[in-house]
């Protein structure tokens, strides 16, 4: 029976969205039609950040890992987009219910989702493409977890957590930032494109399941293959773009300059990666300049439309020498945390959301206001016990249903086989 129960629920949700689904009515709004193609380049563009992973992952992993740690990236495509349509954006963006969550009726199976612009959110495009733009970047955060217990975790296991990541950290936390209710949102809490939302608390849940799952059997070896780090690293690089400017909800200003930002920030935190690296004695290696890219990328997501040229060189340059130095820290402390989930995109958010809390234009602490920088002091708190507390109870009670580690053997086998059936050539 445990083996049907997957295929037996998601027939049930076959049928509830069949049957309840309301139909679309004519646009009788104007929407802008510039902002409207620009918003659906950007969805696809974030779309493709979550294929990205999956080759950054991929080639980072030994060969016996290769299929696996791509395929839970690349799952969430599938898991979050159904999850999404029926209960996962109106827990996130629906009625809010004190400013922690949204009411689950509100958007029931995208009830309300029309073509219709909707004021509270974005105004001059289509509610339901808003709805698609920020589907994405609910599928690319449990993706970036997995990176930290790859190598030693059940496939059908990782979706359940998956699934109830979704539901329970992200939603709540993608409310209370976002949405205009939210409790994040009405402190004054700054997070232009999800610095908070999605890395801070997929750095978080991935030191929580490090920690839970224990250490691997076996060392992550020689990488797979390094170039396939280098694509992934331009893909998530390309979809950034549509991350971070398509955050502006449309062809305007903000757009631009949250752009120029990732771009400059990206490219000034791999540079410094690989100078630091020399400075210490080490090589300059192509995998720092990707992770040092990335962090860049991180670091720059809460700020992008808030600072300026110059103060995003800053950011990057920071973020860098942080991220690098947290990285050879956690090798010592013992905790495995396989990718390097927790440094890179934790840490990487921390600082950018700490950063945009002391840079933003005329709120931040060098402006002499106070106000924004103890808001992010305190949202910092609050998600860090939230997404670290939460995801590790998660862990914990996925465990309890299903079990959540491979056996040894099949570690040792490697969970391309012992998982999937499949193994590299």
């Amino acid at each position: 029976m445990s083996r049907k129960i997957n295929f037996i629920v998601l027939s049930i949700l076959v049928v509830f969205c069949a049957f309840t689904a309301t139909g679309y009515q004519e646009l009788s709004t104007q929407i802008d039609k510039a902002d409207t193609a620009w918003m659906l380049v950007s969805s696809a563009f974030v779309l493709l950040m979550t294929p990205g992973l999956s080759f950054f992952y991929g080639g980072m992993i030994n060969k016996k890992n290769v299929i696996s740690t791509m395929l839970q990236s690349f799952v969430a495509l599938g898991v979050i987009s159904v999850l999404w349509v029926i209960i996962g954006f109106s827990l996130a963006f629906g009625e809010s219910l004190g400013g922690i969550i949204g009411n689950p009726l509100t958007y029931l199976n995208f009830k309300n989702v029309g073509i219709e612009p909707n004021p509270d959110f974005a105004p001059t495009i289509p509610f339901l493409l808003y709805a698609l733009f920020q589907l994405k970047f609910a599928i690319i955060t449990p993706a970036l977890i997995t990176g930290s217990f790859a190598g030693r975790i059940r496939f059908r296991s990782y979706i359940l957590f998956m699934v109830l990541f979704s539901l329970l950290i992200y939603s709540p936390l993608a409310h209370m930032t976002w949405h205009p209710e939210g409790l994040f949102r009405k402190w004054g809490v700054l997070d232009f494109a999800g610095g908070t939302v999605v890395h801070m608390s997929a750095g978080f849940a991935a030191l929580a399941g490090a920690i839970y799952l224990g250490k691997r059997k076996i060392e992550i070896g020689e990488h797979a293959n390094v170039p396939h780090v280098i694509l992934g690293t331009g893909l998530l690089w390309f979809g950034w773009f549509g991350f971070n400017a398509g955050s502006a909800l449309g062809v305007n200003g903000d757009a631009v300059i949250a752009f120029a930002n990732t771009n400059i920030a990206s490219a000034t935190a791999m540079i410094t990666w690989l100078f630091y690296e020399r400075m210490l004695g080490r090589k300059m290696s192509a995998i720092g300049a990707c992770i040092g890219a990335v962090v860049g990328l991180v670091a720059i997501t809460p700020a992008a439309g808030f600072v300026n040229i110059g103060q995003s060189v800053l950011i990057g340059f920071i973020a860098s020498i942080i991220s690098n130095w947290m990285i050879h820290l956690q090798h010592k402390s013992g905790i495995d945390d396989t990718l390097d989930v927790f440094p890179s995109h934790g840490i990487g958010g921390i600082v950018g959301m700490l950063l945009t809390g002391i840079l933003a234009s005329k709120v931040g602490l060098i402006y002499g206001e106070t106000t924004t920088f103890y808001a992010h002091l305190i949202a910092l708190l609050i998600t860090a016990i939230f997404t670290f507390g939460g995801s590790y109870i998660l862990f914990k009670v996925v465990d309890i249903l299903l079990r959540m580690r491979v056996r040894p053997d099949q570690e040792e086998r490697g969970l391309d086989l012992s998982q999937h059936g499949e193994q590299l050539e």
